[in-house]
């Protein structure tokens, strides 16, 4: 068929038809050419994006703000009523459940806060020891507690203060009116030599 129609053109016209066929075959071949370059892209973007904030909502709460260049790290406090009855909780946890590190040295900002209508409540950082006080007592580090330690603030009461962690070693973070602590409002503290940056453990 194709032999008899170019016989029939004039001459020259049998080229451009070739030329033409030639254009559309290699317009068909190179369409389909950008769809694997591109495909991919998505795949491996999503899967990179993920991880990041993943790690990063697990090792840092929102509520510890590290500040490596400054040596600084900033914490917000919350005492909430346990529902059931249990112990109040500091930032939704009790008994020691969570573990914050600080960098030796480091300064410590925290900005307390008490939400718990119950009972009144305070926090002093204290050594680590074989067994939890009945009360708050000395501080581990000058000005790591809140006002009224043994007598609590109520609900709505703020507290802010500044320490430096200049000690290595372990502590507690303990709600200093009497029985709080051991019933099983504290969190742990760690000042560690080694820490880079700061950081929350649980336990």
């Amino acid at each position: 068929m194709v032999p008899a129609t170019l016989r029939c053109c004039r001459p020259g016209a049998g080229a451009l038809l070739a030329l033409a066929a030639v254009a559309a075959c290699g317009s068909a071949q190179t369409a389909p050419a950008p769809a694997p370059a591109t495909a991919p892209a998505p795949a491996t973007a999503p899967a990179s994006g993920q991880a990041a904030p993943s790690d990063s909502v697990s090792k840092t709460p929102v509520w510890l703000v590290a500040d490596s260049a400054g040596r600084t790290v900033t914490i917000a406090l919350q005492v909430t009523p346990a529902t059931g009855g249990g112990p109040a909780l500091l930032n939704g946890h009790h008994n020691g459940a969570l573990q914050i590190v600080v960098p030796l040295a480091w300064t410590v900002q925290w900005d307390w806060r008490s939400a718990d209508s119950t009972s009144p409540h305070s926090l002093v950082v204290m050594a680590e020891r074989e067994k939890l006080p009945l009360e708050g007592g000395r501080e581990a580090f000058t000005n790591a507690l809140t006002r009224a330690v043994t007598a609590g603030l109520p609900a709505g009461q703020v507290d802010r203060t500044t320490f430096t962690a200049d000690e290595a070693g372990w502590y507690w973070m303990l709600c200093g009116v009497p029985g709080h602590a051991i019933a099983g409002e504290y969190l742990g503290l760690r000042v560690d030599p080694e820490a880079k940056t700061a950081s929350v453990k649980e336990k």
